[in-house]
């Protein structure tokens, strides 16, 4: 067994996207080789409707997946395919945009006027750039949740994990998608993959990341559940974690627990033509969607 190296840490960063929502990036746009197979991360979330309510108006997409997960509030949806639903609180939404898609996402807020949730960019392989477009809507009750002696609890949302699979299938990435809580003060280690590429993103408490050569109780400051807790070293929220090679991670919650996606995919290791929402292997690919966009063939015919 080898635990897997932390090899970067950054703070997620406030964005305007759509048509000006207010979010935070917590990678994108930037050295996509880094993150392979994703693409982009986004986190949005607020309690002032008027920073989110613009929502995502229609926009193309082509080339990739993009992966929603909802935690408060809800998002509406409707596509160039005649496609409509709304996600709801624990609901997640795979979309494949394959050959292309016109879509909107617009944010609505809970009874507190809450609104939280997540986009992740997958990239599509040469292979499957043009694809048909697929939709995969799943409930939060379809969504298997483990809850170990502990108290840690793991939403299965893609992938296997603790004898447990995610209802979203097919992808090209083979990718794992969890959501992890880990109660205060605990120590846990997760299996991981030895050939993905794996990060964490810290949405709420604050956890550390421990590497190989950390033994548990080095530079410690304060206890917590019986445990030492090294409170310099703790990621927070909207913390990003990119790991190194390795078959497991070790996280050790803070004072207030811990809560945190834990993604991993398969890297495709192709080159990358990235133009805003559209993302293909050549400058060549990417000048045919915009003609496809100018002269009305982006969207081809679903067999």
């Amino acid at each position: 067994m080898s635990i897997r190296p932390v090899v970067s840490t950054n703070t997620a960063r406030p964005t305007l996207e759509g048509a000006g929502v207010k979010l935070h990036r917590a990678f994108g746009f930037h050295e996509p080789e880094a993150y392979d197979p994703f693409l982009l991360f986004d986190d949005f979330r607020g309690d002032r409707p008027e920073d989110y309510m613009a929502g995502f108006p229609w926009h193309p997409h082509r080339g990739i997946e993009t992966i929603t997960y909802v935690l408060a509030g809800a998002v509406t949806h409707e596509d160039s395919l005649g496609n409509q639903g709304t996600l709801g609180a624990g609901d997640v939404q795979w979309m494949t945009a394959g050959s292309g898609i016109m879509h909107q996402e617009m944010p609505t807020q809970n009874p507190n006027g809450q609104m939280h949730g997540f986009q992740l960019w997958a990239n599509l392989p040469a292979s499957l750039k043009m694809t048909a477009p697929r939709y995969q809507d799943v409930k939060s009750a379809d969504i298997p949740v483990i809850v170990d002696d502990d108290g840690t609890t793991v939403r299965v949302i893609v992938g296997n994990f603790w004898g447990k699979a995610g209802p979203v299938d097919g992808i090209a990435a083979d990718p794992q998608y969890l959501d992890i809580s880990v109660p205060a003060g605990r120590r846990k280690t997760f299996k991981v993959d030895t050939y993905k590429r794996s990060f964490a993103y810290v949405f709420e408490g604050a956890a550390a990341f421990a590497d190989a050569s950390e033994p548990e109780g080095v530079l410690l400051e304060k206890e917590v559940a019986g445990q030492e807790v090294n409170i310099r070293d703790l990621s927070g929220n909207r913390t990003v974690v990119r790991f190194g090679t390795g078959d497991e991670i070790t996280v050790q919650a803070g004072p207030e627990g811990v809560r945190f996606l834990l993604v991993s995919g398969s890297p495709i290791e192709q080159p990358v033509a990235w133009h805003g929402p559209i993302v293909m292997n050549t400058k060549d690919e990417i000048r045919q969607a915009m003609q496809d966009l100018r002269n009305g063939t982006f969207i081809r015919p679903v067999h």
